[in-house]
C-alpha cells in the first residue's frame, strides 16, 4: 500500500521560510507528484506539481518565484521549499501522487494526511 507522509509544517512569521517534505513508502512507481493546500473556508488548490519523469514543474501563479518543488528519487521524497511566506499561504498542505500527471488539478489518486502551515 502506498503511503505519503508529510513533515516540516509549523508556524513562521511573514517573509520567513519553511521546507515541507513528503516521504513515499510502499510500492511506489508514481510518476507525478504535487503539493495542494486548503485554507479554512476555501477550496483545495494545487500549489506546485512535478513530473518526476522529465522534471517539468508547474506552479500556482501566487507562489511562483517564492516556492520550489523538487523530488529526490533515491530517497523517494518530495519537497516544497517555501520562501517569503505570506499570511495568505496559511493552510493545510497535502502531498499527492499518481501515475498520471494532472498538473494542478485535484485528480491525483494518492493523498497524504497533510501538515499545517501558519504564517
Amino acid at each position: 500500500d502506498v503511503q505519503l507522509v508529510e513533515s516540516g509544517g509549523g508556524s513562521v512569521q511573514a517573509e520567513g521560510s519553511l521546507r515541507l517534505s513528503c516521504a513515499a513508502s510502499g510500492y511506489f512507481s508514481k510518476r507525478c507528484m504535487a503539493w495542494f493546500r486548503q485554507a479554512p473556508g476555501k477550496e483545495r488548490e494545487g500549489v506546485a506539481a512535478i513530473d518526476t519523469g522529465d522534471g517539468s514543474t508547474y506552479y500556482l501563479n501566487s507562489v511562483e518565484g517564492r516556492f520550489t518543488i523538487s523530488h529526490d528519487s533515491a530517497k523517494n521524497t518530495l519537497y516544497l521549499q517555501m520562501n517569503d511566506l505570506k499570511p495568505g499561504d496559511t493552510a493545510i498542505y497535502y502531498c499527492v501522487a499518481d501515475f498520471r500527471c494532472w498538473g494542478l488539478a485535484p485528480r491525483y489518486g494518492y493523498w497524504g494526511q497533510g501538515t499545517q502551515v501558519t504564517v
